[in-house]
Parts: structure tokens; C-alpha cells; sequence
């Protein structure tokens, strides 16, 4: 299994969504994970699984924040995407509808 060190600005929806429910209440103490780069920098990290990776999410000042905030920025997102994706409709049900095709009578107009 991977292990992936990313920062939480990084992740794709389902990872973040996995580190909400992993962490609903916040992260304590016993969550956080320390590692030590090379260089001899120290990195604070939660740990967050799925099927196929182990994802360490780097520990920010606005990772908590992203926490709290999370369930509200989706339900943004989603209201966004529907009104979008009404809009596109109401534009299609326009360019169907048979009285915009033509103006013409096909009785008193002909091709020939």
C-alpha cells in the first residue's frame, strides 16, 4: 500500500471527504504523526486510509479550519453545480423547441 505525504489543499473530494469522517470533531494529540525529513525538518501529519493508499495529510493552522468548514464549502459546491447544470438544461429544452426551429409554412414556402 502507498503511503502519500500531501498537504490538505492537495487532495481530491473523496480523500477529503475520508479525512471528515476519519476527523468530524478535529484531531488531537494521539492523531498526529511526527516525521523528519532529510534535511532534518519535522513534519506533523494525520493519517487518513482508503483501499488503495495511506494518505499522511500535513498539519497546517488551516487544516482545522478546512475541517469545520467542510461540510458548509461542499453544500456550496453542490448548489453551485446544480444551478449551473439547471441553467444548461433550460438552455437545451430552448434550442429543442419546435416553434423556434422555423417560422416558415410548409404549405405556402418551397424549396424548388
Amino acid at each position: 500500500m502507498k503511503r502519500i505525504l500531501i498537504d490538505y489543499k492537495k487532495l481530491d473530494h473523496k480523500v477529503a471527504a475520508v479525512l471528515i469522517d476519519s476527523y468530524p470533531y478535529g484531531y488531537g494529540d494521539e492523531d498526529i504523526i511526527t516525521l523528519k525529513k532529510p534535511n532534518g525538518e519535522i513534519i506533523e501529519a494525520v493519517e487518513v486510509k482508503t483501499d488503495d493508499a495511506v494518505y499522511l495529510v500535513k498539519i497546517s493552522k488551516s487544516l482545522s479550519k478546512f475541517i469545520s468548514n467542510f461540510e458548509e464549502n461542499i453544500e456550496k459546491e453542490l448548489d453551485k453545480t446544480a444551478s449551473s447544470e439547471a441553467i444548461l438544461s433550460s438552455e437545451d429544452e430552448k434550442l429543442i423547441d419546435p416553434e423556434l426551429e422555423s417560422d416558415a409554412d410548409p404549405e405556402t414556402d418551397s424549396l424548388y
